[in-house]
């Protein structure tokens, strides 16, 4: 999941049935005064939010507002790979599973969503029978039935020329989802034959491997369902049908989302959303240094959830009265670049290689906030993904890079120079600059990388993920951050390593990397029950992905939140690239 994208830590698979409010409201680290309306409550103290819920409040109105500086990819549940969009899409959209809401790694646990209890294997993991709740309305009135979980999912995997963003794991392990069209193409009523629905409220996947991990898989929102005959393709983004606790009030594409109570919602059918304030409201492209204005004054919550920006940071951790406002944690992400092996010259182990030994990663670490921001990578899998392992394959001293064993590459390589373009993302600064510092590195070695910046919201779409563009504009290099799709080795790798997930457009296999043995072991790990055992193998595809220097991690993700005292139930959740989760946050203003 890209920013995922985010994301990552060890978890117990097994799901908890039920939810009282007194899971997330119990024991928090400070509460919230219901009966003040400013900003200037006592701060719960420094990564109080990583540890538990920060002012706990049942209070009920008021507007939420979030704020994020570019767009997000969309706002369909069935259309979306952002870690962002996937906290923020549980807001109307129920998911058959979803992670608890709790602080830190406690955040990983599974718990059942629109369905009753955790899916029910057989045949050895290739089949996963769930019921789903009953009493489940639309926003309309009309009941949810199985038949609309099923159809998201065709919607959102098997019509990738129409819904491209999400990723495509249900084509992948679904029996016959290498031949089946998609609903927008099969007119026929009964869709793909491997996802069941024997009755009104039990959906049942058919696979064609075992698949242990299966109960996080449908933890997407592109399980939320979706009415067929509400359905308009690329275009439901603009009249979403709410399963959720919110529905859309409004939605101005690329400026504001604004979601109201769903009267609809009933609270005896969901033991997790509370439905606390009255109104949500998502500002899109606002300047990024307004966000960390209106985040430190208590108006707004970054809805990308990547931490404040370079200059605010300096101001907020010099600041013991700031500082205590903060919440610094690991985002179960890798910050790294991915090298572009379909475009010459790095279609050679040689030249990825002197890219690897080239880049001075402190200089990155510093363009990128220092070690507030994150550790210097040197693995594909950070440290906090079960099959992690310390190594270091192209290690330099200080990690300054080694110009020396860069331009012995370059000569193994049959080059002396390498004329190449980079990309970043034009509303991330610190992606620019992290950049640049690669640039300079490069540079010195007779490498000549040039920088193209692109809007986050089309950087899958029509840039970096487009493998056709970035052949055709010589992007053999290519700013990335990612994390796990779910807390194991499987959910962070799958997407961005295995060649079955390349695809033309929302691609996140940035590298277009299909090595034979990684795809086989990615294969092998996930029908393997015992888990130390596919942990194992994690490890050995992280080792064989760097021994082909296919990407070069630079840091281990750390995001560093301001948390706005006016807004009450926050908790930083690993589920979500150590986001604030978004199911019950409230508001102390009117």
């Amino acid at each position: 999941m890209e920013g995922n994208p985010t994301i990552m830590r060890r978890s117990a698979l097994a799901a908890v049935a039920a939810i009282g409010s007194a899971s997330l409201l119990v024991a928090g680290c400070s509460k919230a005064d219901d009966n003040k309306d400013d900003n200037n409550s006592k701060s719960a103290g420094a990564n109080a939010a990583t540890k538990d819920v920060v002012n706990v409040s049942t209070k009920k109105g008021g507007t939420v507002t979030y704020e994020y500086s570019d767009v997000p990819d969309s706002f369909d549940p069935g259309n979306t790979y952002y870690a962002y969009m996937y906290n923020l899409s549980r807001l109307y959209a129920r998911p058959l599973m979803t992670f608890k809401p709790a602080a830190g790694e406690k955040g990983n646990e599974l718990v059942p969503d629109l369905a009753a209890s955790a899916g029910v294997p057989s045949d050895g993991g290739k089949t996963w029978t769930y019921k789903i709740r009953p009493g489940l309305k639309y926003q309309d009135g009309t009941p949810i039935t199985s038949k609309d979980v099923k159809y998201a999912v065709e919607r959102s995997n098997f019509a990738r020329d129409v819904l491209s963003l999400g990723p495509n794991y249900f084509q992948q392990f679904l029996a016959g989802g290498d031949k089946y069209k998609g609903p927008y193409k099969d007119k026929s009523a009964k869709g793909l034959k491997s996802i069941e629905t024997p009755d009104d409220t039990t959906v049942v996947f058919k696979l064609n491997r075992a698949f242990q991990e299966f109960d996080y898989l449908v933890a997407s929102p592109q399980t939320a369902p979706v009415p067929q005959s509400k359905d308009k393709g690329i275009d439901y983004v603009k009249s979403i049908v709410s399963s959720g606790s919110y529905k859309f009030q409004s939605y101005d594409d690329g400026k504001q989302a604004v979601l109201v109570r769903n009267e609809n919602w009933d609270a005896k059918t969901d033991p997790l959303r509370k439905q606390y304030p009255d109104k949500i409201v998502v500002n899109l492209k606002v300047n990024a240094e307004t966000i960390d204005k209106d985040v430190q004054a208590g108006d707004a919550i970054d809805l990308g959830g990547t931490g404040v920006q370079a200059a605010t940071q300096a101001q907020v951790v010099n600041s013991a009265e700031k500082k205590a406002n903060t919440d610094n944690t690991y985002g179960g992400r890798l910050v790294y670049m991915a090298i572009n092996t379909k475009v010459k010259p790095f279609d050679k182990v040689e030249c990825r290689k002197a890219v690897q030994y080239a880049i001075d990663k402190v200089s990155v670490q510093t363009a990128e906030g220092g070690p507030i921001r994150g550790d210097i990578a040197s693995t594909v899998l950070p440290p906090d993904i079960p099959g992690y392992q310390k190594s270091d394959v192209f290690a330099t001293s200080g990690n300054k890079g080694d110009a020396a064993k860069a331009k012995e590459q370059l000569k193994a390589c049959g080059k002396s120079s390498i004329k190449t373009n980079i990309s970043a993302r034009s509303d991330r600064p610190q992606e620019i600059d992290a950049a640049t510092a690669i640039i300079n590195s490069l540079k010195k070695v007779g490498i000549d990388a040039s920088l193209k910046q692109y809007p986050s919201g089309k950087y899958f779409t029509d840039y970096a993920g487009v493998p056709k563009f970035t052949e055709k504009q010589n992007l053999g290099l290519i700013m990335m951050q990612w994390g796990a799709d779910w807390p194991s080795g499987y959910g962070f790798l799958q997407q961005i390593l295995n060649g079955k997930a390349i695809s033309q457009s929302g691609n996140t296999n940035l590298s277009q990397f299909d090595n034979k043995d990684v795809n086989s072991l990615l294969g092998k790990a996930i029908g393997t029950e015992d888990k130390t055992a596919r942990d194992a193998l994690y490890t050995e595809i992280d080792k064989k992905t760097m021994d082909e220097a296919v990407l070069v991690p630079l840091t281990y993700f750390k995001v560093l939140l301001y948390r706005p005292t006016t807004y009450t139930n926050l908790v930083s959740t690993a589920a979500f690239s150590g986001q604030y989760d978004y199911l019950n946050i409230g508001s102390t203003k009117k």
